[in-house]
Order: structure tokens, then sequence, then C-alpha cells
């Protein structure tokens, strides 16, 4: 029977970079994926997840000055361009522009407020409808070509790619864990690391884990969103530059950005933030579009982005899955990991969350508290980011 050092479920974009970490330090490492690298049916797919550093506190805007650096790495690594600059405004009665302006100052980071009429003759294809906060070292993140790059490293060093290996069981204590497939494949490792997105709540429930460490664990939400590409009024050429956008206000919060090669570079994905369904697991989902959904991000186009057509020519669904707080979930219990990344704001962070991960399996580092599972219980009010 097989072995590793470390067994990473999950080759997402979280376990993938966690895989590049650990593999190019010299350990023994398995990279299980249940179908294939960014597929389709997990978080981490296509060629189109926003980067930005607007926060509205520091704690997470440091974060995103630290994973840069492994996002130049990685594209040094590579060879490839990972993340395309677009810049980003935010804005919306509830976005708070002025409070994400005063975290960017306090980082050093380049930043402009501006009024409502003086972004909309910077950008006329976005109705604002408040002051704007536009940083321009914001841009687009090619999250498969990027989870392509990170396994390819964790390959390089030594890592083993297992495709199509869809765990249905743990058992064993540390250092003797054995790992189980779905269709009977067995492998033993001294160490689990779980970062399996979507499918984290049906593994829970198997998990040779202490009972009191599974009593912290925060309810996991896992939702089926829908995002839609809306076509540019001016075609392909000739129009003026799509930032990145965040646009909060009561009871609604909306984003875009261009789609690049998921949408044939064609136009901007569109979505409501937290739109979608409620699934038990990421084995629920169906990828079907809620009608009542369309309909709402259509009258939004129709309304705040005169720069689109409002008729989708392309739709599509994914994976959010949520911590009540929105922070990401990374703790141990004797050897295993947990690794939940997640909330919907977790792509533009995974080459730190990787350093972070491998920090915390191999225990020679730290994990900030707020991500730790005494934290999560404490701070039970929720917090969008």
């Amino acid at each position: 029977m097989e072995s590793t050092e470390y067994a990473i479920i999950g080759a997402g974009l979280a376990g993938a970079a966690t895989a590049w970490h650990l593999a190019a330090r010299g350990h023994d490492v398995a990279l299980l994926e249940r179908a294939t690298p960014a597929n389709d049916a997990g978080s981490s797919h296509g060629s189109a997840r926003i980067f930005r550093y607007a926060y509205p506190e520091e704690f997470y805007t440091g974060l995103v000055q630290e994973a840069k650096a492994g996002w130049d790495e990685l594209a040094r690594l590579s060879g490839k361009q990972l993340i395309s600059p677009t810049g980003a405004v935010d804005y919306g009665a509830i976005r708070q522009p002025d409070r994400l302006a005063a975290v960017l100052a306090a980082r050093g980071i380049d930043h402009e407020l501006l009024t409502a009429e003086e972004a909309n003759r910077r950008w006329p294809q976005i109705a604002f409808d408040t002051p704007v906060l536009w940083h321009p070292d914001a841009g687009v993140i090619d999250a498969h070509e990027s989870v392509a790059s990170m396994v390819n490293q964790a390959v390089t060093h030594g890592a083993e790619l297992h495709n199509n290996w869809a765990v249905a069981s743990i058992s064993g204590s540390t250092g003797h864990y054995l790992l189980t497939s779905e269709d009977g494949m067995t492998l033993r490792a001294a160490n689990v690391i779980i970062a399996a997105g979507g499918w984290l709540p049906q593994l829970l429930e198997s998990l040779p884990l202490p009972s009191s460490f599974l009593a912290g664990m925060p309810p996991i939400e896992v939702r089926q969103e829908q995002a839609y590409h809306f076509p540019y009024v001016n075609g392909t050429e000739g129009g003026p530059p799509w930032p990145t956008f965040i646009h909060k206000r009561e009871g609604w919060q909306a984003y875009g950005l261009p789609g690049g090669r998921d949408a044939s570079f064609r136009g901007q994905k569109v979505a409501e933030y937290n739109g979608g369904k409620i699934l038990p697991s990421a084995a629920n989902q169906d990828g079907q579009i809620n009608p009542e959904n369309r309909r709402r991000v259509i009258e939004y186009v129709e309304q705040y982005l005169p720069g689109l057509i409002p008729e989708p020519y392309a739709e599509t669904t994914c994976l959010f899955t949520n911590t009540p707080t929105e922070d990401f979930i990374m703790d141990r219990a004797e050897g295993i990991t947990i690794l939940s990344p997640c909330s919907g704001h977790g792509a533009k962070f995974a080459p730190l969350i990787g350093q972070i991960a491998a920090d915390l399996a191999t225990g020679t580092g730290s994990v900030p508290d707020q991500f730790r599972l005494a934290a999560q219980t404490r701070h039970a009010a929720a917090v969008t980011y």
C-alpha cells in the first residue's frame, strides 16, 4: 500500500498552494483530487477571480500585501501572467469607501476617493450612486492557470498528484491515517490536510478528530452561486477599460470583473454576492440557474451598468463555502489540518494560505488567531467583506 508524509485532500487553490509549499520544503506529499485540479465542480475553476486590496480592516489588507509576494514568485517560476491589472472600484451606501480608503492609506497602498460625478466621467460604463474608492493595483486572477502552476511546482519538487481520487473515509490516528477512496483505493498518511472546499461538511462527519475540536467548528454554509456574462455595448474594442467592482447597498451586493477566457473576452462577469441557494454539501450541486436570480442580475445591469447589453450570453454556477464571520478556517488537531480559506474571498490569498498551512501542518510557524476555531466561536456576528 502506498504511503506518504502528507496527504492533501483537494487540488483547488488552497490545496495546490499547500502542496507547492510543502513539497518545496522537501516533504513527501500526495495531492488527492476527486476529479482533476481546478475542475468546474469546485471553487477554483475558470479565469476570473478578483484580486484587490480594499478591506474594511487592516488585517486582511496586510495579508493581501503578503500574498502578493507569493503571486510574484509564482509568476516568476511559471513564466505566466497570473494576475491581469485592471484596478478596482468600490462604492454603494454601505460599502463605506472612505473607511476602505483609510485602511489603504494606513498600509501605503495607492488609491483615490472620487465623487460619483468624477467616477462617472472616468468610467461612463458604470452608473455610480455614491462616492467611489479607486485603487489601481487591483486586478483579475486566472484561477485555473494559478492552480496549474502551483500543482506543477509541487510535482516538480516531488509531490504525487492523484486525479480521480475521491476520499470516502479517513480512519486511524496521528502518524497512522488510512484514507479510502469512493472506488476502494487506499493510501496511508502520517498527516492529513483537508482543503476540500464545499465537500468539507460531509467529510467532517467521518474525520477521526477530538469531539472538543469538532464542537468548535462553526456552521459551514455551502452556496451554489450564479454568475452571468454580459456583452459590452461597444464590443471588445473601442470602449473604456473596465475595472473590477464591488457595489454594496442595503440588501444587495453585486460584483463584476472582466470575464477573460471564461467569457471569450467578450464581456463582463456579473453576479449577486451570496445570491445562490444553500446546499448541504458540494455533492448536492446541480448546476441549475435560478430564474429569479437571473432576473435580479439583469435588472441590476439595466440600472447600473450602461456599458453592458443586459442580455447574458453565458452563465455558470460555482461554489462559495462560508463561515458565519467570513473568516477562513485554518486549524489543526493531532495530525489533521482543516483548511477552508473560502467565504467567497479566498482566491487572492492562495500563495500565502499555502505557506501558512505548511507552517501549521509541520509545526514550524503560527497561524493568525482570527483563523483558529476558538476565534470563530467568539465572533458569532457575521461580517461581510
